[in-house]
């Protein structure tokens, strides 16, 4: 169908003000947008159109602006927090023309370019954005993609005013994502690490642990963490095609997969590519050395023979702009650690890939962020939930997501699916999200 051109005056377009209304009007509408200063053009334009941060006539649809589109500098702003339609809105205009009573735009662009966490915060021991210091945790709206439910707000307010417009919006997706931190818990480690565990196991007198190396060590039994043909059977039975994230750095304290020389583990990632999305898992060590990260990506894109395009961090160690700039040099198109340890929810509240923003250089980026939801340590690790519980949560977040056409993307561990020791029952959590997730919703809103 032929998409319809809205035309919007504007005082400037300026970097903010285009990247926002192309991921408003554009990504999450499917519209096409142009923009003038200059109100004759403006006038004379026959087709949809509105006027933002400036009125020309009463007739023409306006939107007030709170003026942060049109600034190029961070600072820390006052929200104001208020109730429009029962969604929850901040940064009022005060303004009897305006067709909304808030500045959607610029609410927006501060959730998607994460603005608050450029400016003065505290950090976990990881070095980690908190959740807790989000306005979204604080106001209570980290499960609510308020993003995308402002597009629909913005959807109804043109469709008023133009009946005939055409919108193109997303529709919802299932992407199950895995991080591979350790792809055997004690297979084809090497010697010195097989050794240095069972003397550990010993000394913690963990006999249970010592008669599990050896039968594993011996192929008597099946290494705990080696779930793949589990996965690959669901993957079969769902019809559905995941993304898997390697580590593939040096042996240090907190990273601790297998050697990336390793013949098995090599052929391992190879099988998995053919029926998945591979990508690389950058090392905890690389967030402070980005020289690093070239290696390990090096590492990946030799034992697959293509290019790495997909990124996620491991610990989710993510410190804007510099962790995003440091996998645009490396030619990562794709990066999938937006979300947060400590709780689920929408860290940049929506559930619909977007464009990084750098904020410091003030432009867009070739960057897609892919936000994820939830993963399996948040809730077994951090909120200490019952499998019972963590189903429910699911259940509630991928709602929240099929409501607005998202995607939904969760972060499981190959680890977690062995369904033994503290992950019993968490198979069932993993299998039943599956299945709730590759449901399509009854009908788009």
């Amino acid at each position: 169908s032929c998409l319809l051109m809205v035309l919007i005056l504007v005082p400037k377009a300026t970097n903010r003000l285009r990247y926002t209304m192309q991921l408003m009007l554009g990504r999450l509408l499917g519209l096409e947008v142009d923009y003038t200063n200059d109100v004759q053009v403006f006038q004379h334009y026959e087709g949809p159109k509105f006027s933002y941060g400036v009125q020309v006539e009463k007739k023409y649809l306006y939107f007030a602006g709170n003026g942060l589109l049109f600034e190029s500098n961070i600072h820390a702003r006052e929200l104001r927090h208020f109730t429009y339609e029962g969604k929850l809105v901040f940064f009022p205009v005060i303004d009897k023309y305006s067709a909304l009573p808030f500045d959607l735009f610029s609410a927006s662009f501060y959730l998607v370019s994460r603005f608050e966490e450029y400016l003065p915060n505290i950090r976990d021991n990881h070095n980690r954005y908190l959740a807790s210091g989000s306005d979204a945790y604080q106001q209570g709206y980290l499960h609510k993609p308020l993003v995308n439910h402002w597009s629909f707000l913005l959807r109804d307010v043109l469709l008023k005013k133009f009946p005939a417009l055409k919108f193109r919006m997303p529709v919802y997706r299932f992407i199950p994502s895995i991080d591979i931190d350790a792809a055997y818990a004690y297979k084809n480690k090497g010697l010195t690490r097989a050794v240095g565990g069972m003397v550990k196991a010993f000394q913690n007198r963990d006999l249970d642990e010592v008669k599990l190396r050896i039968k594993v060590l011996f192929n008597l039994e099946h290494d705990p963490f080696d779930t793949f043909e589990l996965q690959m059977k669901l993957q079969q039975q769902y019809k559905y095609r995941p993304i898997y994230f390697v580590l593939l750095a040096d042996y240090g304290i907190n990273d601790k997969n297998i050697p990336h020389t390793n013949r098995y583990f090599r052929q391992l990632i190879r099988y998995l590519a053919d029926y998945a999305d591979i990508g690389i898992h950058p090392s905890y060590a690389s967030s402070n050395e980005p020289s690093l990260m070239v290696m390990e990506t090096a590492r990946l894109a030799k034992i697959l023979k293509r290019e790495v395009d997909f990124s996620r961090q491991h610990f989710l160690k993510l410190s804007l702009p510099e962790t995003y700039r440091n996998l645009i040099n490396n030619d990562i198109t794709h990066d999938y650690t937006m979300g947060y340890a400590e709780v689920p929810g929408f860290r940049a509240s929506i559930c619909t890939e977007f464009p990084f923003f750098d904020l410091d250089q003030d432009l867009q980026t070739n960057l897609i962020i892919h936000p994820f939801a939830v993963m399996d340590g948040t809730l077994h690790d951090y909120m200490k939930v019952s499998p019972q519980k963590a189903i429910i949560t699911i259940r509630e977040l991928i709602d929240e997501v099929k409501k607005v056409g998202g995607t939904f993307i969760p972060l499981w561990h190959n680890s977690t699916l062995n369904d033994s020791g503290e992950w019993k029952g968490w198979l069932r959590v993993y299998t039943e999200m599956v299945e709730e997730g590759m449901k399509m919703p009854a009908e788009s809103v």
